[in-house]
């Protein structure tokens, strides 16, 4: 099979193996895009893989091969084996009947010429007007227009954009790119093989109308008319040319760079110092805490006869009896935390794929990929741990404890994906997610995930049940009424702000990368500032739930989830913010898709978070009643 097939099948055994196994020498066995290039001789062949047509203004990509206004794929065209992450964004990759032939230079050369009703060329003006790209594909490399990131003439540093558009409108009228200008750029092998690498793929697109000349412009610069497309019936010639082009700068293993945005390093830096900042300012807070006032208030605690003389910092020790008390809604509470666990096991899995470079950008749709594939494996963790939290609560049934915590959030969001994925097909996008996606999603959770929750289970409820310093009264102490500023509500508000405070500067390059098709690679900084927001979170929830605990208010359960937690409300008006601000989607379902998936995400970045924060203040409340001694 051709490179690109044989790379994703490969990329797909990767994947498999690596979720199976987590053990690297299975992954460094295997090519991985990216990593082993494909050496071509002179007068091989070089298929041309058409992908889709996308849009800035627009979350809904088409299909190329399915347009109506272009030229009709061949009778023998094969479709591209995708990936699970190619599928959900939207790639739908085939064969075409461009020719490349390594070292054949083609002047110009017909491809078909399309009559198009009415209707179609109506709907090319409208994608057109919308400003859609098209997206094709050789040797794994997207074809890019290339544009000078320099200063004019003095300074030129060249840059890819990737994709060509789809057309331009020029005095009010719509002109289609009919006529395209390939580049394929190669370096050259050492040695009698003369084998070449492909390190570039550029397009440029042009527009010409040829009247009743049915022949090859010569010169598709020097063009008197442009190809327009409107409300009425026309026919379009399709050309193309191709040029071969050694190019001794760029080298096989620096090829993505091109495609790569160079940002402004020191803004992520800033962002860093940002993060760095709070994290430090928490961590003197907790230190303070632990070192001074819990260490002081222990001792006093500890001496009988200084009982009497407890100030009133030390109200914490007064709840002693209650702070083990099961909460309300604990079932809940257990399969919320599972999930949490969950997700907090497949990002940092994820994270660490990313920082080895084998979820690099060449690697397309396999951020996605790994990420659902860790998320379904990690189902073990997430019953375990909510088995164990369960047993805590004197939970009677762990199978439905486990039977919920394996359902009850990927239900949700499924359904959500299903009404959404609805409003998707009715636009004929190929983003709406097919039936055989649907299928396979649901044998991953009902035959992966699900019983590997119950595993989980099983060997949770086994374990010891987590002991508790102390006993836990009978009758409820009462909660005296709580000073303004630690009402729950103010410090949840609160306290969700400082762990949005770390990642809201690179939250900006994370939403740009996924709404405005830029590739996101700097996972150095993203980890860095990942760890710093765990960190956080860990940090906010022991202050927060520590002063509460000091106001002699016992129910921390679900407040420390929800501290933490609370920052995803941010992100999301945050969202609201980008969407306004640097987005142009003016249209229902493109709004639509883009609110609900932003709301998806931030569901999911609020059960780590939460968790995260539950999870190290079970901790810290669990070591300082330890410490006390308790009649």
């Amino acid at each position: 099979m051709v490179s690109i097939h044989r790379a994703r099948v490969t990329a797909a055994l990767v994947t498999a193996l690596v979720a199976f196994t987590s053990l690297p020498s299975f992954g460094s066995a295997f090519y991985i895009p990216g990593l082993s290039p494909t050496v071509f001789r002179e007068g091989d062949s070089v298929p041309l893989y058409v992908n889709k047509i996308f849009s800035e203004k627009s979350p809904l990509p088409y299909a190329y091969a399915d347009l109506p206004f272009v030229c009709a794929p061949p009778k023998d065209a094969k479709k591209a084996w995708l990936n699970l992450g190619e599928v959900l964004r939207g790639d739908r990759i085939s064969t075409s009947d461009y020719e490349l032939i390594v070292g054949h230079d083609i002047k110009c050369k017909t491809l078909c010429t399309k009559r198009v009703s009415a209707e179609d060329a109506a709907l090319a003006r409208d994608f057109i007007a919308n400003d859609y790209n098209v997206e094709w594909i050789v040797d794994n490399l997207p074809g890019a227009t290339r544009y000078n990131l320099g200063d004019g003439q003095a300074t030129k540093q060249w840059r890819y954009r990737a994709g060509f558009p789809l057309g331009k409108v020029k005095w009010s009228k719509s002109n289609i790119h009919n006529h395209v200008t390939i580049r394929i750029l190669y370096q050259s092998q050492p040695g009698p093989s003369g084998g070449k690498l492909i390190v570039g793929f550029e397009v440029s697109p042009y527009s010409i109308d040829q009247g009743d000349n049915d022949s090859c412009p010569e010169d598709p610069l020097n063009v008197g008319a442009f190809q327009a497309v409107s409300d009425k019936e026309v026919d379009i010639q399709y050309t193309y040319s191709v040029q071969w082009i050694e190019d001794k700068e760029v080298t096989w293993n620096k090829r993505w760079n091109l495609y790569l945005v160079s940002t402004d390093i020191q803004i992520h830096w800033y962002s860093i110092v940002n993060s760095i900042i709070i994290m430090v300012f928490l961590t003197g807070l907790v230190a303070l805490i632990i070192m001074r006032t819990l260490k002081k208030d222990i001792a006093i605690y500890n001496e009988e006869e200084m009982k009497d003389e407890q100030d009133e910092g030390a109200g914490w020790k007064l709840v002693h009896g209650d702070v083990f008390r099961t909460p309300k809604y604990s079932s809940l509470l257990c399969a919320i935390l599972g999930s949490g666990v969950q997700i907090l096991v497949m990002a940092v899995s994820t994270m660490i794929f990313a920082l080895l470079g084998i979820l690099n950008p060449s690697y397309r749709g396999g951020f996605v990929s790994f990420g659902l594939f860790l998320f379904v494996f990690a189902g073990a963790f997430a019953g375990y741990f909510s088995a164990r939290l369960y047993k805590v609560f004197k939970g009677t049934s762990w199978t439905k404890n486990a039977i919920v915590t394996a359902t009850l959030i990927p239900g949700f969001l499924m359904t959500i994906v299903f009404m959404l994925n609805l409003f998707v097909w009715s636009k004929n996008s190929s983003n709406a997610i097919p039936f055989g996606t649907f299928f396979a999603l649901a044998v991953m959770w009902f035959g992966i995930s699900l019983p590997l929750s119950l595993i989980g289970a099983f060997f949770g409820q086994r374990k010891a049940v987590i002991e508790h310093p102390g006993r836990t009264n009978q009758i409820p102490r009462q909660i005296p009424e709580p000073v303004w500023y630690l009402r729950p509500r103010f410090t949840i508000v609160l306290g969700g702000l400082l762990p949005f405070a770390v990642i809201f500067i690179e939250l900006f390059y994370i939403l740009k990368s996924i709404w405005e098709d830029q590739y996101y690679y700097m996972f150095g900084f993203l980890s860095l500032v990942f760890v710093i927001l765990l960190v956080t979170c860990v940090e906010v929830s022991i202050v927060v739930i520590y002063f509460q605990l000091c106001d002699e208010d016992y129910n921390w359960w679900w407040r420390s989830f929800l501290v933490s937690s609370f920052s995803a409300v941010y992100i999301f008006l945050y969202s609201m913010v980008y969407f306004t601000k640097q987005l142009s989607i003016d249209h229902f379902v493109p709004g639509l898709i883009y609110f609900t998936n932003s709301l998806m995400i931030c569901i999911i970045y609020g059960l780590l978070t939460g968790t995260t924060g539950f999870i190290s203040t079970y901790w810290f409340i669990r070591r300082i009643y330890s410490a006390v001694k308790i009649d």
